[in-house]
């Protein structure tokens, strides 16, 4: 039986399509590799940058409690000056300087000690750390023409060392026995 003329050209295309096959194989594993660093390195590119806003995250968190916290103590800090039953002075000692706020049950303190802001509630009472990580502190007396009031002024000292801001804080508040000097 005679073969057509085809034939013979037919087997000959198959093996151009195999040695395509072949070299075609051999691109996709290189290709292949080639994506796989590029998802490695995209996806060590996102790795970093995750931690890198994580950290920022905490730091910020840590930040926004020491803000709160400093607020928090103003408000006391308010509190026990329109609640004060008598003159309120500042007594300096071994380089301290104590705010003593005379009350109706005792005396409440206050002082800045190696970079912490202290309480205390009564002559006999301990210190009680109120804020940590205090930069400044300093309660005057701001006398004005019909009132005589009291200012604290709060500076925090940030936990992160790159902060951009450095909270300082002022408080005013007016005892309730005051009166015009």
């Amino acid at each position: 039986m005679a073969m057509p003329a085809s034939q013979p050209r037919q087997l000959s295309d198959d093996r151009v399509c195999e040695s395509r096959h072949r070299s075609d194989s051999g691109i996709l594993i290189i290709e292949c590799i080639v994506y796989l660093g590029l998802v490695f390195v995209v996806l060590g590119l996102a790795y970093m940058a995750f931690y890198h806003c994580q950290d920022f995250s905490i730091g910020l968190r840590r930040n926004t409690d020491d803000i709160e916290r400093a607020l928090n103590a103003g408000e006391l800090w308010r509190q026990d000056i329109r609640s004060a039953r008598g003159q309120i002075r500042i007594e300096s000692s071994g380089g301290e300087e104590v705010l003593r706020i005379p009350h109706s049950s005792g005396e409440v303190a206050y002082r800045l000690a190696d970079g912490e802001l202290w309480r205390r509630v009564g002559e006999n009472a301990p210190w009680i750390t109120l804020l940590p990580r205090v930069k400044s502190s300093r309660m005057l007396p701001d006398t004005r023409a019909y009132i005589s009031s009291w200012r604290w002024e709060l500076g925090l000292g940030m936990s992160r060392r790159n902060a951009h801001v450095q909270p300082l804080f002022t408080f005013q508040a007016v005892p309730a026995n005051s009166t015009a000097p």
